[in-house]
């Protein structure tokens, strides 16, 4: 469904920390990339792997909360009220719901970039094998797509993927945080299996929408 083409940004949220430009998000992109692919896995070649455990416990925990907030925003301050699921503009006008879903888009952006530390947790844990090429594609690319609709198209119909995937996250990182606290938490993982065609919905709507 295309909604148009607007090719100037958005006033409301241009200002906003790291919205501006584009070249901060593409630096911290470009260092996440520099350190998982190159520096990370050179400078862990001969060291022991870390095993960050109270750091997960709390990192997952966050995620948990904030992937929580999101879903709520998006349901309550839209999908479960005023937005139309046939099809849903943009509202770029100054009041305080229009506020309201362009700030949830922006903590949106934000939650992507904090979630570049999954793939940094990865390297100095020497978990190689869970940093896939769809790990990668996904950590890379999400943060300035969602950066881009922080800056023209801070709402609409492209925030049900957000409530998608922030529900997928909920579920996603209440495994790692339980995986994390110690093996008297295994018998509660029994659905690690669920969370594989969560995510496969999950790209399904990406490539669909």
């Amino acid at each position: 469904m295309l909604l148009g083409f607007r090719a100037i940004n958005d006033p409301r949220t241009n200002d906003w920390f790291l919205i501006k430009s584009p070249f901060p998000g593409l630096t911290i992109i470009g260092l996440y990339l520099y350190f998982t692919l190159k520096w990370g896995p050179r400078y862990m070649a001969d060291k022991k792997p870390y095993q960050l455990q109270k750091t997960l416990v709390v990192y997952n925990f966050v995620q948990v909360l904030i992937s929580c907030w999101l879903f709520h925003e998006g349901l309550d301050a839209g999908w479960l009220r005023t937005y139309s699921w046939k099809c849903q503009p943009v509202d770029f006008s100054t009041t305080p719901e229009a506020l309201r879903v362009a700030r949830g888009v922006y903590i949106y952006f934000l939650a992507k970039m904090s979630e570049l530390l999954d793939t940094v947790f990865f390297v100095i844990r020497k978990k190689e094998r869970q940093i896939t090429f769809l790990h990668m594609y996904h950590h890379t690319v999400m943060p300035m797509i969602s950066w881009g609709a922080t800056k023209y198209y801070p709402g609409g119909h492209g925030t049900l993927i957000g409530v998608i995937n922030s529900f997928v996250h909920i579920v996603m990182y209440t495994y790692y945080m339980l995986a994390a606290m110690g093996p008297q938490y295994q018998k509660f993982l029994f659905w690690k299996k669920y969370i594989t065609t969560l995510q496969m919905v999950r790209s399904y709507c990406y490539h669909s929408g």
